[in-house]
């Protein structure tokens, strides 16, 4: 993969050096006329970026491109990609002070708590970032988020550290926890939240860090990678009228390691005995089971309500206020390790990365 290395031709010495993956989606498309007389979206070459961006030549900051190949739609984001971000991450780790993720918004969140796990030891900013409307339109977020995230990527304290050591989303006005933001607009620049955990920082006229909300890495460790996730895991979305059919058929998937089970209100389940007999079956078979809400705010509280007593009884574990992207990408990080399952359980239950609020 090669650097590309953005000129900036400022006349101050970079004070700061950040590394930009660029992944693909909406951000980096222009319009490009076609044969017919009418345009489409191409992805654009990055080394010309200043073309687009001439604020990038304000920065103290020395700035270096590189993509993933091929380029690719979010949607289409698998574990093999996470690898590749995370491979390119750890190999330029030593050489610049953050990272500035380009993703498309559909499956950032996913990516962001993915990487949360994959990096383990990270003292350095790794901000997701990406667009609702292309940098090749004329009004557009693009060019805010991405000079922000830069900022942030560069920030530093006193004493040389990072200010934000942590993956990060940066979108709209709000830098949030990677593991605890979702897409929740389609439409509107704002298009992530984080309901369960304040954001890290608010980009105004300047940016206000929160920073007694950042997480701090606590081993001693320095930056390891863990490259594999498993991909044995499943995720359903309960409904009025859910057949307790489809759960069992889902727990049925030959080697099925979890099931992400998403739940009403706190935790909520029909005491559909047929519901109840295919979750059993499942736990016996050695399947983890995990309930997290489909309310985007709250916790999980199993026992609270008759209607998820029986799954205290039977085993399921409480995903407590896990974003359904944290809890599957959670669970895909410590079911590739070489954990017993009692230590499996413990770990979920325990905030590894800012993910998890304890009980």
């Amino acid at each position: 993969m090669q650097l590309i290395h953005i000129d900036t031709a400022s006349p101050k010495p970079p004070r700061t050096a950040v590394l930009i993956i660029y992944t693909g989606g909406t951000f980096g498309m222009v319009s490009e006329p076609q044969a017919d007389g009418g345009e489409s979206l191409v992805p654009f070459e990055f080394g010309h970026i200043l073309e687009k961006i001439p604020e990038l030549a304000h920065l103290e900051c020395m700035l270096t491109v590189v993509s993933i190949e091929p380029l690719i739609d979010s949607a289409n984001a698998s574990p093999a990609h996470w690898a590749q971000i995370a491979q390119l991450i750890e190999l330029h780790y030593a050489d610049y002070d953050g990272f500035v993720v380009l993703h498309g918004t559909d499956t950032m969140a996913y990516s962001a708590s993915a990487l949360s796990f994959m990096l383990e030891g990270l003292r350095k900013p790794v901000v997701f970032t990406g667009a609702q409307l292309p940098i090749g339109t004329v009004r557009n977020d693009a060019r805010r988020n991405f000079l922000t995230a830069i900022e942030v990527a560069s920030a530093k304290r006193p004493d040389g550290s990072a200010l934000v050591p942590e993956v990060c989303i940066f979108f709209d006005r709000y830098l949030l926890r990677g593991n605890r933001a979702q897409k929740v607009e389609a439409d509107h620049f704002n298009a992530f939240e984080s309901r369960n955990y304040p954001p890290l920082a608010f980009a105004g006229i300047k940016i206000e860090y929160q920073e007694a909300y950042v997480h701090q890495e606590l081993s001693s460790k320095s930056l390891s990678v863990q490259l594999t996730m498993s991909e044995n895991i499943a995720l359903l979305k309960l409904f009025p009228g859910f057949s307790p059919t489809i759960l069992e058929a889902t727990l049925a998937i030959p080697g099925l390691q979890a099931l992400v089970l998403e739940t009403y209100g706190a935790g909520n389940v029909p005491t559909n005995p047929a519901l109840i007999a295919a979750l059993a079956q499942g736990l016996d078979k050695g399947v983890v089971v995990v309930n997290i809400s489909q309310c985007v705010g709250g916790a999980v509280k199993q026992g609270l309500y008759q209607t998820s007593q029986h799954l205290v009884e039977l085993g399921v574990w409480s995903g407590y206020d896990l974003t359904p992207e944290a809890a599957l990408t959670k669970l895909m990080y410590l079911l590739a390790k070489d954990y017993s399952p009692s230590d499996r359980k413990v770990l979920f239950a325990t905030s590894l990365r800012g993910e998890l609020t304890n009980e």
